[in-house]
């Protein structure tokens, strides 16, 4: 209850931002970021180095920390001289629970699903404005946080204790907010079956389980009557938005966030678009070599500053996540910028052979573009190690012509200079997923040429 109370102070607090102008909100993020900078060198042995002669440079010429160098480095970069990354990974493996690190940390981990598994630390006061984070989101949608009504919500994800939703979740689960969290990678069957019995008032769920759901709502094996849907952790594509109306009546409002960072954006129902947590974190969608994009424009990276952390600081840390910001301003009121796009991670872009030599790169919407048009219900296109494509379909209905499909993705790939050997066309009882129950629209094979990203 203690921890409820210090978020709800938090945010109150966030919604004051909201009706900053956008003058204050630069003021706020100079002094927030010269605040962070200062803590960092002062009580971290690594930005002492790190940072050694940097110290009144602006923050796009500062270095960029990547999660290698912070695994690396990790003892000297959190500034508690307790911590001690052996520890924390004992923590992890010997607790089940997602427990207090040294009665004082909340633990996040990613999954390592690009072979590099990492560790992230939340002192008290941190993990108070990761919940406000997530209220923020929540609110946007049109639910406010509030002890005078009782919402059920259910979460269909990762059930690891060290996901940060899990975390998110066993602090947020009280009278008010009673909760259960399924695990994706469970049967359709007894996850139909839960949320049949749960009857959440909210749901919340990767994108690509979320598309499977509103396909069983409109089967009639799911009854589910949710007053918002939160997608995240994957690509939101149109066809999804409008089943997951169909389904639902309202189409799902897109979060998105990081383990490392909490939420970074979400989206406002007053104006359906995304808009980015600027109080919170600094957000530079840059190139492969790290320069600035410009607004209109998606980037290979973002590089990512929190403003809140001090445990463990993150300045200009990479995050494979390929985003576009708006070059137009929004009328919503709100005095954060727009991200208008958000095409997935490095490891969903694809590298394919290249029409006149080497390899060209492919984003995932290239695909949705062609495949959110088909009489199925899911999709995946798997990258093989030969260079050719695999594409598994799921709930084919009429009207359906493989001929066809095959054509339309070699004009689209050839479109964006790119050859592929062969295209292989499967029709599947389910699309697979993986541990974690995600089911990525698009997919590489470890040996293809994407393996060089």
């Amino acid at each position: 209850m203690r921890t409820l109370f210090g978020a709800l102070q938090r945010i109150r607090r966030l919604r004051q931002h909201e009706r900053w102008t956008r003058r204050q909100l630069d003021a706020f993020r100079t002094d927030a970021l010269r605040q962070l900078r200062d803590y960092a060198c002062a009580r971290s042995p690594f930005y002492q180095q790190f940072h050694h002669g940097l110290t009144e440079r602006p923050l796009r010429e500062l270095p960029v920390l990547t999660k290698a160098m912070l695994m690396a480095h990790f003892d000297d970069l959190v500034t508690d001289r307790a911590v001690r990354l052996e520890a924390v990974r004992n923590h992890v493996a010997q607790s089940t629970d997602g427990g207090l690190f040294l009665d004082r940390y909340r633990v996040t981990a990613t999954s390592g699903s690009s072979g590099r598994p990492g560790f992230f630390l939340f002192s008290e006061p941190e993990w108070l404005m990761v919940i406000a984070s997530f209220a923020r989101g929540q609110e946007w949608s049109g639910a406010k946080v509030s002890f005078l009504r009782r919402r059920r919500m259910a979460t269909v994800a990762s059930v690891s204790p060290w996901h940060m939703s899990s975390q998110v979740s066993a602090t947020a689960r009280t009278w008010w907010t009673p909760s259960i969290r399924l695990p994706a990678s469970d049967s359709l069957e007894r996850i139909v079956h839960r949320l049949n019995v749960w009857q959440p008032h909210q749901l919340i769920a990767y994108a690509s389980m979320a598309r499977i759901l509103a396909a069983e709502q409109c089967a009639g094996r799911l009854h589910i009557f949710p007053e918002q849907v939160f997608v995240s952790s994957e690509v939101l594509t149109d066809e999804t938005r409008r089943r997951a109306k169909e389904a639902w009546g309202d189409e799902p409002y897109n979060q998105y966030g990081a383990t490392e960072t909490a939420d970074i954006a979400a989206e406002h129902h007053g104006c359906r678009r995304m808009h980015l947590f600027e109080d919170l974190v600094i957000a530079e969608a840059v190139d492969e070599q790290y320069r600035p994009v410009p607004p209109g424009e998606y980037g290979a990276k973002v590089l990512v500053t929190t403003l809140f952390s001090r445990t463990q600081p993150l300045i200009r840390y990479e995050l494979d996540d390929c985003v576009r910001l708006s070059s137009e301003g929004c009328l919503c009121g709100l005095p954060f910028a727009v991200l208008d796009g958000i095409q997935g991670r490095v490891e969903d872009t694809l590298r394919l052979p290249a029409a006149s030599g080497g390899r060209v790169t492919v984003e995932p919407l290239v695909f949705s573009e062609v495949m959110d048009v088909l009489p199925v219900s899911g999709w995946q296109v798997i990258h093989e190690a030969d260079d050719s494509l695999t594409v598994l379909l799921s709930g084919v209905r009429d009207g359906f012509s493989g001929e066809a499909l095959r054509g339309r993705l070699a004009q689209a790939l050839a479109e964006h200079g790119a050859s592929v050997s062969q295209v292989k066309v499967q029709q599947v009882p389910a699309i697979p997923k993986t541990s974690g129950g995600k089911a990525p629209l698009v997919t590489a094979h470890r040996g293809t040429g994407n393996s060089a990203r």
